[in-house]
């Protein structure tokens, strides 16, 4: 066989593995967005609440799950232990998706972003609507 035309079919071979890695890595990439939608809000709704001091509020968008392992006594002292009022912008991570959940980890950055504090947070979907699962410190 002439090395042209192996080198040719080499080319094919490889412009098709491409094509096939870049196809699925779109799939998943709009499987993720379609997945995710209505998450923002939840998350936007969930601080709101505790920044209106509206503990109760931020308390009832986690799921039955999660109020089964974290009473709202705990609850009220894992926000307090954050020290949330010393951060004012949130940055979003890239979502995971697994099973049913999504996880996705969001940094909180103080105003003048010298100081940074990742939290976990597992996000399950209920009768169409998105509920917070697990919000942990994430491991750093």
């Amino acid at each position: 066989m002439d090395s042209a035309l192996i080198k040719a079919i080499g080319l094919k071979a490889l412009l098709v593995g491409v094509g096939a890695l870049l196809l699925f890595w779109t799939f998943n990439a709009i499987k993720l967005v379609i997945s995710a939608r209505g998450i923002n809000p939840l998350v936007k709704k969930f601080f709101d609440q505790i920044a209106a001091g509206r503990i109760d509020g931020a308390y009832r968008l986690t799921t039955k799950a999660y109020k089964s392992h974290v009473n709202r006594q705990e609850f009220i002292k894992f926000l307090g232990s954050l020290q949330l009022n010393r951060y004012r912008n949130l940055k979003s991570g890239r979502p995971r998706i697994e099973d049913n959940q999504i996880m996705l980890t969001l940094s909180l950055k103080s105003e003048d972003k010298k100081n940074e504090m990742p939290l976990d947070f597992t996000f399950i979907k209920i009768n169409e609507n998105w509920q917070i699962d697990r919000i942990a410190k994430a491991n750093t």
